[in-house]
């Protein structure tokens, strides 16, 4: 009886969002993308853990250019990576407290000026 009760326990919540088509100006500014963070977590009330990392990568290929990111927050992070090309942005926000994903995603939307929305929420 232990190990059923044990398994239907919610470890966590994963929101998965591919925005499209998103503003290139916003996408491509390391100051935009940080005050995208500090906005986010101070919405669905989660503490950051330093400062994030926001870099540029995938130089290699013109579709992998762009910033990636990660916020490293009390109960776990939230990462993001953005193809500049293609104008997209892949965000997950993890976190072994509840959070108002509704909230989380229509404001990454509006943030990022996305004109079509991809989500998924996982229970862990």
């Amino acid at each position: 009886m232990k190990k059923r009760k044990k398994q239907s326990q919610i470890y966590g919540k994963e929101l998965i969002l591919d925005l499209y088509d998103c503003d290139e100006k916003i996408i491509s500014s390391r100051k935009e993308l940080s005050r995208y963070i500090k906005e986010l977590c101070d919405l669905i009330k989660m503490r950051r853990y330093k400062k994030a990392i926001i870099e540029k990568f995938g130089f290699g290929k013109d579709f992998t250019k762009g910033f990636s990111f990660i916020q490293l927050i009390e109960t776990s992070s939230i990462v993001g990576h953005i193809s500049e090309l293609w104008k997209k942005v892949f965000i997950n926000i993890f976190s072994c407290g509840d959070f108002d994903e509704k909230k989380a995603a229509e404001f990454t939307k509006n943030f990022f000026r996305a004109k079509k929305v991809k989500k998924r929420v996982l229970i862990r």
